[in-house]
């Protein structure tokens, strides 16, 4: 209960108003029920003529100052008499049809009241929706990369799709019973209490037998839902493995071993759902025996007195009871209700914190350095790495400087910690030990966002969008033009190609640019690189999944780009970065050579075996 609350405090106190709307219409509900009601009474005793007692008029004044148990026979003696005096003056029928008429005029307002306090309960549950998706989406864009690592992409969609729906469904959808069953509760209790509160008193008595069963049935559930939405998350990574290496699948001829893959989760997920629903599924019929057992149990005790003759409660005014006593009872199944709904959502909602509470190490300095361009070098400084979840140094003791203008390509068999190295220099990660100076400042000290804003990265795998040509290529760009796209496009060789699609700059490439081929792919990245214009470039690997045409073509692209800016170039071909200033060659996260590259051929160490390997 206690994450429930504050679930509330965090996510509805924006709604504040909504809620107090909801609080006033579900009151003057319940109160034009109780005298919709309230009806039932005079129209039996006309319709059946039922006694010829006289009842004395109270001045109102002097009813509000009585006892709470007498306040109820007062007003009823007042409109008794109230009635007997325009029977009196009308005659009973024509009072009998403003009876049936007010009944209808309290009936309308009661369930107008009814519907607005549903209808203001709507903009809290969508907007608490958004604001936990946009939550969520904001969080993951500012969690490190490192974080991703250690989640299943399937996973991070499923707690953003299924478990905020489920918060909706379970939670949001409760908070309406939580606030509209209370009140009535409370108010159909006040008059059975001035009705009869000895009939009452009897049948509270077995209240709490129902408030037990409830518990019982209720009880792990938050633990199975959260089984449930655990074995949802693997089911969505399995759909999203599945997509991204379908190919794969279909080369290797293994339909059959994913397909049982996936009904093995599928089927541990029907399990699990079907006792969570067995469960949820109880709690209407044990609610509904208990309510009739209570409602029995008031019927046996008020008709005992009627049949002896008691004063205490007429025939009238016990109908008139026993309606509000099942009114009562709807109130209670929907807190039956709310009572599985929240710890299944609340399952859910814990999931999603381990997003939203996750820790982000990226983090800024209040007040960082300001950074006015690149002026001069980027250094390492003895920088060591390890990932948060494992205990090998990934890079060790690397010190290296980058000049301004300057091109340095890093090279090494895979595994060597290349890509690694240049993820640092952007704060992709932070190293364990040592710093990195941009400018003689250290990288921590500067805003993140002016760091990024100096570099622009080129990958081995082009990272485009569903989206047109124009705005993949203006990504990150505000307020680009269509002439500077172009003239971004023309020097990366785009230009061509992107005319001979249909919509030109406007073609849409389809899901991570699947309707280009690798090399078009690849120029797109380039021409936005380019765009950004920034002074620092990091190419990882750009080329090396290209054939042999589209690499000069592309690399044409990459020679323009790098030509007046500094260059960190992670290469997989040896020809591709001969003209580089410096070479760095690195093994097992340590850098074992360095210089150009006719230096390195001459030393016959590292890079000698790599370049004879790939002249083979």
């Amino acid at each position: 209960m206690k994450g429930f609350m504050n679930m509330m405090r965090r996510y509805i106190a924006p709604f504040r108003k909504y809620l107090w709307g909801s609080v006033v219409l579900n009151i003057l509900s319940a109160v034009f029920n109780i005298f919709s009601f309230a009806m039932i009474v005079p129209m039996l005793r006309i319709l059946f003529r039922m006694t010829d007692k006289t009842y004395v008029f109270t001045p109102w004044n002097e009813v509000w100052h009585k006892p709470l148990k007498d306040i109820g026979n007062s007003v009823m003696q007042n409109l008794y008499h109230f009635l007997e005096v325009n029977i009196a003056q009308y005659g009973e029928i024509k009072v009998l049809f403003f009876l049936c008429l007010f009944l209808v005029v309290m009936t309308a307002l009661k369930t107008a009241c009814y519907f607005g306090s549903s209808a203001v309960m709507i903009p809290i549950r969508t907007g608490v929706v958004k604001r936990l998706r946009m939550e969520i989406y904001n969080k993951i864009l500012a969690l490190p990369l490192g974080f991703f690592s250690e989640e299943k992409k399937g996973d991070i969609i499923a707690r953003m799709s299924g478990d905020v729906q489920e918060v909706e469904n379970s939670v949001a959808g409760s908070l309406e019973m939580l606030i509209k069953n209370p009140i009535l509760i409370l108010i159909y209790f006040i008059a059975l209490v001035a009705i009869s509160w000895q009939m009452t008193a009897f049948t509270i008595i077995f209240a709490p037998l129902m408030i037990w069963a409830m518990g019982v049935i209720g009880k792990n559930l938050k633990r199975q839902s959260l089984d449930v939405q655990n074995l949802w998350s693997d089911v969505m990574a399995q759909v999203e493995e599945t997509l991204g290496g379908l190919r794969v699948v279909k080369a290797f001829i293994a339909e059959k071993k994913m397909s049982a893959r996936f009904d093995a989760v599928t089927e541990a997920m029907r399990g699990k759902t079907s006792r969570v629903s067995m469960r949820q599924a109880l709690a209407h019929p044990v609610s509904e025996f208990l309510g009739t057992v209570l409602i029995t149990i008031a019927l046996f005790f008020g008709g005992t007195l009627i049949l002896k003759g008691n004063s205490i409660i007429d025939a009238p005014i016990f109908i008139y009871y026993m309606v509000i006593l099942y009114s009562i009872i709807n109130p209670i199944k929907d807190f039956s209700k709310a009572s599985y709904a929240i710890p299944k959502g609340m399952a859910s909602m814990e999931r999603i914190n381990k997003i939203l509470d996750a820790g982000n190490n990226i983090t800024e300095i209040p007040s960082p350095v300001p950074l006015r361009g690149f002026n001069d070098r980027i250094s390492f400084e003895h920088v060591g790495f390890r990932y948060p979840d494992g205990s090998k140094m990934i890079l060790s003791d690397i010190c290296l400087d980058i000049p301004k203008g300057k091109t340095v390509a890093i090279v090494g068999a895979s595994g060597a910690g290349k890509t690694t190295l240049v993820d640092l220099i952007p704060r992709f990660y932070d190293p364990v030990e040592g710093s990195i100076k941009i400018d003689g400042t250290p990288i921590k000290e500067v805003g993140i966002s002016a760091l990024r804003g100096l570099i622009g990265n080129v990958n081995q795998e082009s990272i485009l969008f569903n989206d047109t040509i124009f705005n993949n290529i203006a990504f990150g760009v505000e307020g680009a033009t269509m002439e500077q796209v172009i003239e971004a496009a023309k020097i990366a060789n785009a230009h061509d190609f992107i005319m001979e699609k249909d919509g030109g700059y406007q073609f849409v490439i389809g899901d991570r640019g699947v309707k280009l081929s690798g090399g078009q792919r690849q120029r797109i990245s380039i021409a936005r690189a380019i765009l950004k214009n920034p002074p620092i470039l990091i190419l990882d690997e750009a080329t090396a999944s290209l054939d042999t045409e589209s690499e000069k073509i592309v690399q044409e692209a990459l020679d323009r780009l790098m030509s007046t800016r500094t260059t960190v170039a992670i290469a997989h071909r040896l020809s591709t970065i001969r003209s580089a200033d410096e070479i760095i060659v690195m093994d097992e996260g340590r850098i074992v050579e360095r210089g150009t590259h006719e230096d390195l051929l001459a030393l016959g160490g590292h890079y000698r075996k790599l370049n004879d390997m790939q002249a083979l």
